[in-house]
């Protein structure tokens, strides 16, 4: 592991939390000169303590060592705001409400930034009959195709599955105004606005 955990990180984290130290070392068992240490960088928690310090943190461990904490910015879980993840390994598709530490195949995931749909990777919706009906001209060969279809209003998310050699299109009942996004497994996620429709 290229990292472990920090004296600024424990201390950061403490004071968000608005603990002191006799009260973090009452918590995990060790007296408030040992967080002392850890903080001031004269010692290192023992293995054994860092799942029970990152639960009296409010964070994973993941986060704990590697310094770097998420916080989730969509409290209103407005699900146009979700946050989507891609394993580069077994294609697994994640989807967050917000942004989490996200692991799969023992990697961490990094969330999947969104970019506007290009001229080159159009996506096309259409109104028909109650449905969005969702299209791209892309590619879907092996090595390049459009992974999953997805679209999003304040209250729902619907991820629909794509192969290659199948067709890049989806339908999905309108439920109002949202967002849809595409994810190409050569450049990345794409997202687009749906139309007014009636």
């Amino acid at each position: 592991m290229n990292h472990y955990i920090t004296g600024t990180t424990i201390k950061s984290l403490r004071e968000a939390r608005k603990l002191t130290q006799a009260e973090l070392g009452e918590v995990i068992g060790v007296s408030d000169k040992t967080i002392s240490k850890w903080e001031t960088g004269k010692g290192l928690p023992d293995v054994t303590l860092i799942e029970p310090l990152a639960q009296a943190l409010g964070i994973s461990v993941t986060e704990l060592l590697s310094g770097e904490w998420i916080t989730n910015g969509n409290k209103s879980s407005n699900m146009r705001r979700s946050k989507l993840y891609v394993c580069p390994l077994c294609g697994n598709v994640i989807h967050s409400m917000g942004e989490a530490v996200i692991s799969c195949c023992g990697i961490t995931l990094p969330v999947l930034e969104e970019e506007a749909a290009e001229d080159a990777h159009p996506i096309n919706v259409s109104y028909d009959s109650g449905e969005f009906y969702v299209t791209m001209d892309h590619p879907m060969t092996k090595e390049h195709y459009i992974s999953f279809l997805a679209y999003a209003t304040d209250g729902t998310f619907e991820l629909k599955k794509l192969y290659p050699e199948g067709e890049a299109e989806a339908r999905f009942f309108v439920r109002g105004r949202g967002k849809i996004f595409a994810f190409c497994n050569v450049h990345g996620l794409m997202t687009v606005n749906t139309p007014k429709f009636r």
